[in-house]
């Protein structure tokens, strides 16, 4: 079953706010994850650990798709436990006085061989924590 992970929430700031957040490396690492070689250009590759130094998990992506304070699309994998890569997507509408952010994160079943930490459940539960808790507190502090 190939159904993908979806989390929204409206987030009480303007779209070109949550756009910078989303795309500034600068900005990034104060809610989500430090990533130094991001770039924000189709085609470019970026790579980052978990938080907390321990650097078990290496993330990879790459950008396939930006359509300004609207949509950022990239790839999402673990090279170092499998080839095999998902997509998550970024998606910003306008709504009432803020934004509407959208994350849907495809394919998940890609990484169902590697075991309970990288489960359906998990992912959920993260990308909740990470646009529900950490950017929406950020953006609105």
């Amino acid at each position: 079953m190939n159904t993908p992970i979806t989390v929204q929430y409206k987030i009480n700031a303007p779209i070109d706010k949550i756009w910078e957040a989303l795309t500034d490396k600068n900005e990034m690492k104060s809610w989500y994850f430090d990533i130094k070689d991001f770039e924000l250009e189709v085609g470019k590759i970026f790579n980052f650990y978990e938080p907390g130094g321990e650097n078990k998990y290496h993330h990879q992506g790459e950008i396939l798709e930006i359509l300004p304070n609207q949509k950022l699309k990239h790839t999402w994998s673990y090279p170092d436990f499998s080839d095999l890569k998902t997509t998550v997507t970024w998606e910003l509408q306008p709504e009432d006085n803020g934004t509407l952010v959208k994350l849907t994160h495809e394919e998940i079943e890609n990484f169902k061989e590697l075991g309970e930490g990288f489960s359906r459940e998990n992912f959920t539960g993260g990308w909740n924590s990470i646009v529900g808790q950490s950017l929406k507190e950020y953006l609105e502090k």
